[in-house]
């Protein structure tokens, strides 16, 4: 991190889409260097501030932002859905403009004001081939060889979903980590277990992949809808309910859109105190 901002602190924003936390540092102006051990520190809710993410907006040169992604255990993520949407939000209030283009690792993400207060993000289109989610080995992504006969699919990040009669019933903090590092994934994935409860309606839980349990998932939430509508089980729009709330997602010809509510919950400054304390 620069010497200017070790010396003045470093301000960050704490927002949330649905309960699914993040860290927000806005390095447009001047540029931020966050490594792992610092996103691992700022990640702990004890001795840090605490988040499931963090995100840093930088310059977008023809766009209007890039976004980083860092995961809690300070690993890089090239896509966040509820991050996106929580960032597309503050700029669209911060530019006045009910519209933007976001560039990630994945790719341009296009944004929009759905109205109510609602952001939408287009994740793009959905990564099947097993090469490119990545998987280790030529299988179908549609049933894996996995206990449970779960679906891969990446949105920028791999995935992989398991349909399940309940899922209130799966203990994720036992089932997820095991499943986030089979050797089918060689990056891990994030793990999703999903249950029908009405027409074009499912209730989803999550375990991110270097985050752990979370309330909601963005991502996730883009890969069950595809999931499901490629196994037959919705339509491609549909309803998620996750821990948090309830997501939106419609897979149309052009990618996957989500639609959510989001929240810029506090602004603050971290200290140079804590920023050179190891």
């Amino acid at each position: 991190m620069d010497q200017t901002r070790t010396q003045t602190g470093l301000p960050f924003m704490k927002m949330h889409g649905l309960g699914n936390d993040f860290v927000v540092i806005d390095a447009r102006a001047q540029p931020v260097e966050v490594t792992p051990a610092l996103a691992k520190k700022l990640a702990d809710r004890h001795m840090g501030v605490g988040f499931d993410q963090l995100a840093l907006i930088e310059d977008g040169g023809n766009a209007d932002a890039h976004l980083v992604f860092l995961n809690s255990d300070g690993s890089t993520s090239a896509a966040c859905g509820n991050a996106t949407r929580c960032i597309a939000r503050f700029l669209m209030d911060e530019t006045g403009r009910d519209a933007l283009t976001l560039t990630t690792t994945h790719g341009a993400l296009r944004a929009v004001d759905a109205g109510n207060g609602l952001t939408s993000v287009n994740m793009g289109p959905p990564v099947l081939d097993w090469a490119a989610i990545p998987l280790a080995r030529d299988v179908d992504t549609l049933h894996l060889p996995i206990d449970g006969d779960p679906v891969a699919t990446s949105m920028g990040n791999p995935h992989c979903t398991f349909f399940v009669d309940d899922a209130e019933a799966v203990d994720l903090t036992t089932f997820g980590p095991g499943i986030e590092h089979d050797p089918l994934y060689p990056e891990r994935t994030n793990v999703q277990v999903a249950s029908l409860v009405g027409e074009n309606h499912l209730r989803m839980r999550v375990w991110e992949r270097g985050a752990g349990l979370t309330l909601a998932s963005g991502s996730s939430s883009c890969a069950t809808a595809v999931a499901a509508a490629r196994r037959g089980i919705t339509g491609r729009a549909v309803r998620i309910d996750l821990d948090g709330g309830t997501l939106h997602v419609d897979w149309r010809e052009d990618g996957v859109w989500m639609t959510g509510p989001t929240a810029h919950v506090f602004t603050g400054v971290l200290t140079p105190e804590w920023l050179s304390h190891d």
